[in-house]
């Protein structure tokens, strides 16, 4: 059985169960960005480069910058091998590589699922201005094409070689033609999905144009908006779950209280400080999150498997965030990777944005303050490597007995090798 669907029974049958946090890795920027979506070639699978063309009278690979598609399946398929997250998002056309052709997914815990729809406010096109227009619903996929890998499915059995599992976004702009238009859209997806048995969860995106609502108020217009938009649907056509914009403490504890049963997602953002990704899993968790789909933060990470590990130690309370970070940058330093940013730095919370194509900040949310902020180092490395730190009986180690020095430590020296 798939861990998404372990993980969604466990915890309608106890919302406090820990190990029920769903981290979802969206490999599906290809939907959006073209050339640039595939991620700087600073990171590669194990397997390294793959072959590429390019004229040295007019610019070099290293010029160029970025992975080409062959290297970026095999950063999926190390993921996948890593086994950490639930949920592997991609487009259409990555899914009929790796999931129906290759079956990278047949035998492995994670769920394969594909962008169902890409509504304009993801055309992300170098010198286009489709994202500085009110987004307009589109799909590029069919559902047949996803499940199958053809226009029409043969539906005889229970199981498909493909996906079967969906995004669809939606994006309410407070205008009411617009997000007229928006919600048939949605509904005449919801009625092909459920005669496909075709699942999907629902992204809600915030306006991408100047809505008229004030930014502190944008959690309560969104709220009501997803509610009422749900209670319309009966349940054999609502989404496995939401993914949303985190809009701070007051706002996500609303959504969730309301619906026991409705399973309540973050959405990543922009590509940020590592320190942004860290913190944003655990104040969503806290707050009632079940849980976070990271797109650009985990493919623009200088390493995604660790980055990845530290998401999922963060989500089983294993670590803080502040120690995730400091650790992080020790894995790096121990693989001789230099870090974007240095640590002092990448341990700042920056405005995010929550739209496709704009890095700059768009959406502010209020947190605590950071206590590890200002310390530039975590003492120091090579004696916190060399720390040692309380085991069980057994000789695993005791992170209930840790210090937070003795965790970082104890992370730092195991995912730094």
């Amino acid at each position: 059985m798939k861990s998404l669907d372990v993980k969604l029974a466990a915890y309608r049958g106890n919302r406090a169960a820990r190990d029920s946090f769903v981290i979802a890795d969206a490999k599906d920027p290809d939907m959006a960005f073209g050339v640039r979506a595939l991620g700087h070639r600073r990171y590669l699978s194990g397997r390294g480069a793959h072959p590429a063309q390019f004229s040295p009278e007019i610019w070099s690979r290293d010029e160029f910058g970025h992975r080409n598609l062959p290297e970026f399946l095999d950063v999926i398929r190390e993921v996948v091998a890593q086994g950490l997250v639930d949920i592997m998002l991609m487009s259409a056309h990555v899914n009929e590589q790796l999931t129906i052709k290759e079956g990278l997914f047949r035998d492995s815990h994670i769920t394969p699922a594909a962008r169902a729809n890409d509504a304009t406010d993801v055309w992300a096109a170098r010198h286009g201005n489709y994202l500085s227009q009110p987004a307009q619903p589109f799909r590029s996929a069919s559902i047949d094409h996803i499940q199958c890998g053809q226009l029409d499915c043969d539906r005889d059995g229970s199981d498909f070689p493909g996906a079967n599992l969906g995004l669809y976004s939606v994006t309410y702009l407070n205008d009411l033609e617009q997000d007229k238009r928006t919600l048939e859209a949605f509904h005449a997806f919801r009625e092909e999905a459920e005669r496909k048995r075709f699942r999907y969860f629902l992204e809600v995106f915030d306006p991408n144009v100047d809505s008229g609502i004030p930014p502190e108020k944008l959690g309560e217009f969104i709220n009501d908006q997803i509610l009422r938009t749900l209670a319309g649907i009966t349940e054999a056509g609502r989404p496995v779950f939401l993914k949303i914009v985190y809009h701070g403490p007051r706002y996500m504890e609303e959504i969730c209280q309301y619906d026991p049963n409705m399973a309540v997602g973050v959405l990543g953002g922009s590509a940020g400080t590592t320190y942004d990704a860290f913190r944003l899993l655990h104040d969503a968790k806290k707050y009632g999150a079940r849980l976070a789909l990271f797109g650009r933060k985990i493919n623009n990470a200088e390493h995604q498997l660790a980055f990845i590990e530290f998401l999922r130690l963060i989500s089983e309370d294993k670590i803080s965030p502040e120690e995730a970070v400091h650790a992080y940058h020790g894995v790096l330093q121990g693989k001789g990777i230099a870090p974007k940013l240095w640590l002092e730095k990448d341990l700042e919370l920056t405005e995010q944005s929550m739209r496709y194509g704009d890095e700059g900040g768009k959406t502010s949310v209020t947190m605590p303050a950071n206590p590890l902020a200002k310390r530039t180092k975590p003492a120091d490395e090579a004696t916190l490597v060399d720390s040692t730190w309380p085991t069980k009986a057994d000789g695993r180690p005791d992170f209930a007995a840790m210090t937070p020095v003795q965790r970082l430590a104890y992370h730092s020296q195991r995912l730094g090798r």
